[in-house]
C-alpha cells in the first residue's frame, strides 16, 4: 500500500478507535556488558569488544552485571512498579545473523518490575496516564550492515557485515499495557510518553537515552477496532523508531493504513514493519511471531535474581525528583507559562538553563540566551544545544558582562559567536575582538557632538519637542562606535547636549 492510498486521519478516527502498545528499549550506561566483562564503549573497531561469553562459544558461562540489575530496579521504582522478590532470566530462541548465540538472554514471565504507570503531560496541559505492564532485563544484539544495495537493507544487498561489539550490552525493555481512550490524540500520547520516559531515564542517570544513537528506541504496536466494540483488532509493530517525531508519525501513519485496509474489506496482517524517515511511511518486514514461537525456557546458566527489600528501599531513596514535577517547579520559579516551558523542553534546554542559573545568571537571561542565539546556532549546526562548544558557565559570564554594562546585546551575540568558534573564554573573546562597550564619557561625548553636527535638521526637531527623533542620532552614534556604545547612555547625552528633558 502506498501513501496515496491512505484514508484521511479524520476519516479513520470517525470509524475506528486506536489501541496502542509501546515497547521501549533502553541501552544502559554500564561500563561492561550484561553477562560478561567486555567494554561497552562506543566507537571501537568492529568485533574488538567480544569474548567467548558474548559470542556464545561452547563452555562460556555468563555472570549477571550487578549494576545492570540496580539500574533495572531504579527504573522500575521510578515507573511506580512493583519490584519482584524473585525473578529469573529466560532464553528467547530465534535465529538471526546478528544474534551470535541463536538465542537472546531476556526475561519472560518473571520480569524484575511490573504493574506501574507513567503520567505524561500533553501540549495543552492535559495529563494522560500510561500504564506499564512490565520492565525487564535483557541483552542487545549485534549490528548488521548490508552492503551493495540501494536502501541499506538486506533486500538487494550483495553481502552483509556483522559487528558483535553491541551483542550483550544491557537493555531494559519497558512495555506498556494497551493504551486505550486516547482517540485522535493517540500519536500525540505516544510521542509524549516516549519523551517523558526519556527525561526520566536521563534523570536517573542510567542511560544518556540518545535516540539518534540507538540508546533508546521504540516499537510502536497499533491496532484499530470499530467504535463501540471492546475486542482489539489485529496489531502491527513498527520496529526501532528512533526519534520522538518519528514515534508520532509512525502511529499516525499506521492509523491511516489500518483504516484503509479495513474500510476496503481487507485484513490486517500481524507483522513487524519498517519506518521510513523520508516520508513517514511504514513497509512490511516479517510476519510477527507469538510468544510461543520463541520457545522460551528458563536460562540454566544463571541463578535467579532476588533483590532484598532493604536494597530496594535503599534504591528508592536515591530516586531524583520526577521530571514532570521538576518542570512544574522550575516553571513557577522562572515565572513562565506552560507553553514557554514546553518550548524549553522541546529545545532540550532545561538542564542547560538550570546550570546557567547555578553559575550565577538570572533565570530570564539564562533562558533568553539558550532559547535565542544558542538555539539558533544549534539548529544551524544540526545538533542539540548541549553539544555546542559553550558551557553554562560561559553563558552566565556573558550575562554578567551585559548586566554590568561591559557588553550590550549585539556585542554579547558576537561574544557567543567567538566562543562557539573556539576563540577562548568570553573575556578572552571580548579582549581579542575589542568588543567592550565604549564607556569613556569623553569618547561618547565626541561621538554625540559629531552626530548632532552632521544631522542639524534632526537636532532641531528634537529641540522642538520631538524626542522620538533622537533615535536617528542614537543610530548614528552606534554606527560610529561599531555598536559598542551603551544606547541608553547615548540617548541621555544627546538630550542633555540639546537641552531637552527625556
Amino acid at each position: 500500500m502506498t501513501v496515496t492510498e491512505l484514508v484521511s486521519y479524520d476519516e479513520a478516527l470517525a470509524t475506528y478507535d486506536p489501541v496502542m502498545g509501546l515497547e521501549v528499549h533502553v541501552e544502559l550506561g554500564t561500563r561492561t556488558k550484561m553477562f560478561c566483562g567486555c567494554s561497552t564503549e562506543l566507537g571501537a573497531d568492529a568485533n574488538s569488544q567480544v569474548c567467548p561469553t558474548c559470542l556464545g562459544l561452547p563452555g562460556a558461562l555468563p555472570v549477571v552485571n550487578a549494576s545492570g540489575v540496580e539500574s533495572a530496579i531504579r527504573i522500575g521504582l521510578a515507573l511506580h512498579c512493583e519490584i519482584a522478590e524473585w525473578c529469573r532470566f529466560a532464553r528467547k530462541n530465534y535465529f538471526y545473523p546478528d544474534m551470535p548465540k541463536n538465542f537472546q538472554t531476556s526475561q519472560y514471565d518473571e520480569p524484575i518490575a511490573f504493574n506501574g504507570y507513567l503520567d505524561v503531560q500533553l501540549e495543552d496541559g492535559e495529563v494522560f496516564r500510561v500504564e506499564i505492564e512490565r520492565a525487564h532485563m535483557e541483552e542487545d544484539t549485534g549490528k548488521s550492515t548490508h552492503v551493495g544495495g540501494a536502501t541499506g537493507r538486506i533486500h538487494g544487498a550483495s553481502h552483509s557485515l556483522l559487528d558483535y561489539n553491541r551483542a550483550g550490552i544491557p537493555l531494559i525493555e519497558i512495555v506498556t499495557k494497551p493504551i486505550e481512550g486516547a482517540g485522535e490524540r493517540a500519536p500525540e500520547v505516544a510521542k509524549a510518553y516516549v519523551a517523558e520516559l526519556r527525561e526520566l531515564i536521563k534523570a536517573l542517570g542510567v542511560s544518556e537515552a540518545r535516540m539518534e544513537q540507538g540508546q533508546m528506541r521504540c516499537d510502536v504496536n497499533l491496532s484499530l477496532r470499530p467504535k463501540g466494540q471492546k475486542k482489539f483488532g489485529t496489531r502491527s509493530e513498527t520496529k526501532n523508531v528512533n526519534s520522538l517525531r518519528s514515534v508520532e508519525r509512525a502511529a499516525r501513519f499506521e492509523v491511516q493504513r489500518h483504516a484503509a485496509v479495513l474500510s476496503s474489506g481487507g485484513t490486517i496482517v500481524q507483522e513487524t514493519r519498517h519506518f521510513h524517515e523520508e516520508d513517514g511511511s511504514t513497509t512490511s518486514g516479517r510476519v510477527k511471531e507469538e510468544a510461543e514461537d520463541y520457545r522460551y525456557f528458563p536460562e540454566p546458566d544463571l541463578v535467579p535474581v532476588a533483590p532484598s527489600r532493604e536494597w530496594v528501599e535503599e534504591l528508592r531513596a536515591t530516586l531524583p525528583e520526577p521530571p514532570r514535577e521538576r518542570r512544574n517547579r522550575l516553571r513557577e520559579e522562572w515565572g513562565i507559562t506552560e507553553h514557554e516551558m514546553q518550548s524549553v523542553l522541546n529545545a532540550g534546554a532545561v538542564d542547560l538553563i538550570v546550570a546557567t542559573i547555578e553559575a550565577g545568571a538570572d533565570a530570564a537571561s539564562a533562558r533568553k540566551w539558550w532559547m535565542g542565539e544558542l538555539a539558533r546556532s544549534a539548529n544551524e549546526a544540526g545538533v542539540e544545544p548541549a553539544a555546542l562548544t559553550i558551557t553554562p558557565a560561559d553563558v552566565a559570564r556573558i550575562s554578567a558582562l551585559v548586566a554590568e554594562g561591559s557588553l550590550n546585546d549585539k556585542l554579547a551575540r558576537q561574544t557567543i559567536e567567538g566562543v562557539l568558534a573556539g576563540e577562548g573564554t568570553p573575556d578572552e573573546v571580548v579582549e581579542k575582538r575589542g568588543l567592550a562597550v565604549v564607556s569613556d564619557e569623553g569618547a561618547l561625548g565626541t561621538a554625540v557632538d559629531e552626530a548632532i553636527a552632521g544631522n542639524p535638521a534632526i537636532a532641531d526637531k528634537i529641540r522642538g519637542g520631538k524626542v522620538a527623533a533622537a533615535g536617528a542620532l542614537v543610530g548614528a552614534v552606534m554606527k560610529a562606535t561599531r555598536g559598542q556604545a551603551d544606547a541608553g547612555r547615548v540617548k541621555e547625552l544627546i538630550l542633555e547636549k540639546l537641552g531637552v528633558e527625556g
